[in-house]
């Protein structure tokens, strides 16, 4: 006979471990760019935290692969965990070029895009455990409301960045440079804003 409840608890600890690494790579981040220093190391640091992201991801689905019965629905599962390893992704990505483009400071618009990203995932921290019983809608929808907002305000945010790098500097690469890393850091914010979307239907759907 199948022994079906550590299985189902299983998913739900990966679920919840999967945010916590996402919010310590958004706040890690975060500190790359407010302080700017040691860029290499703290590169390798974010880029540890997206192998830990990947492995949580490939341990979910590789679970999900050999798990009878699940909690909820395979789909929601899978496109949860992998909605939340695109959110590392992003980082990694935007990380990975500022070293590489040997910026000497981070436009301010990229930080406020950081301080976003850790809000939000801060919310999506806070959302993971009431998969658990699929109480809590309400507080699951306000959390999801403010993950929107967050990302509105990731679309103003990149707007300025942009209107100011085209009218402000004289230097193309400059220019596409900042304007690739600000885009992609946003982007980021869309994937919390995916996470969220797929928290709220999970939850309106199985409570």
């Amino acid at each position: 006979m199948f022994n079906l409840i550590p299985k189902e608890e299983a998913f739900f600890d990966l679920f919840e471990k999967a945010a916590e690494n996402a919010h310590q790579c958004t706040l890690a981040l975060q500190e790359f760019l407010e302080r700017y220093d040691d860029l290499e190391q703290r590169m390798r640091h974010i880029k540890e935290l997206e192998h830990i992201g990947d492995e949580l991801t490939h341990e979910t689905i590789d679970r999900l692969n050999k798990t009878f019965i699940t909690p909820i629905d395979r789909e929601d599962i899978h496109d949860l965990v992998c909605r939340v390893d695109d959110i590392l992704d992003r980082i990694d990505t935007a990380v990975d070029r500022i070293c590489l483009f040997k910026l000497d400071k981070p436009m301010e618009e990229s930080k406020q895009l950081a301080r976003c990203l850790v809000r939000s995932t801060a919310l999506i921290k806070e959302m993971m455990p009431y998969l658990r019983d699929m109480k809590g809608a309400t507080e699951v929808r306000q959390r999801v409301r403010e993950v929107h907002r967050l990302e509105s305000e990731a679309d103003t945010i990149e707007r300025q960045a942009l209107l100011r790098l085209f009218e402000n500097n004289p230097d193309p690469i400059h220019v596409i440079k900042w304007k690739n890393i600000i885009e992609v850091l946003e982007s980021a914010t869309d994937k919390c804003e995916d996470v969220a979307n797929v928290i709220e239907g999970i939850v309106l759907k199985n409570g």
